[in-house]
């Protein structure tokens, strides 16, 4: 089922693909990583000038990780903001996705905890470095597959 926002997208020939929508209703679409700035740019200038929120996570052991952002429509008036959710897949290896920090200023830290988190690589950041973890931190510790150094090893070699 196509929603409105895919379906002015085909419209306009932007390629995506449509996830159906969620539980509340909100339509969610799959944007191939080369195609996330250009198409962010275009949702900012169609109206979706607010990011709710990014995210991301790891889809399966050695699998995919997926950028999530909840953008929403906001205009003057209106009672009911339109909302959409993007996601972005990457590949495990060599997990690149632009970032949109120059499209939505508020996405900053959160691309940096999912750097941080999961080894995600956001193209263009300002500023993409550890936040969460000391910048000696060996992994990626949200990955399905991290193996956790052991408390009690890293104690006893001090």
């Amino acid at each position: 089922m196509q929603g409105r926002l895919s379906a002015w997208l085909v419209k306009h020939g932007i390629i995506h693909r449509s996830l159906g929508f969620d539980y509340q209703g909100i339509e969610t679409l799959q944007i191939k990583p080369e195609d996330w700035h250009s198409i962010a740019v275009i949702l900012y200038v169609y109206g979706y000038n607010y990011l709710r929120s990014q995210c991301a996570y790891d889809v399966a052991p050695g699998g995919l990780l997926a950028s999530v952002y909840h953008l929403t429509r906001i205009e003057y008036g209106v009672d009911q903001p339109e909302e959409v959710c993007i996601k972005v897949f990457a590949p495990r290896r060599n997990p690149r996705i632009p970032s949109v920090f120059w499209v939505w200023k508020s996405v900053n830290f959160q691309e940096r905890e999912s750097y941080d988190m999961l080894g995600i690589y956001y193209d263009n950041h300002p500023r993409l470095k550890r936040i969460l973890m000391p910048e000696s931190w060996i992994g990626w510790p949200l990955r399905k597959d991290y193996i956790a150094p052991n408390f009690y090893e890293i104690q006893d070699a001090h």
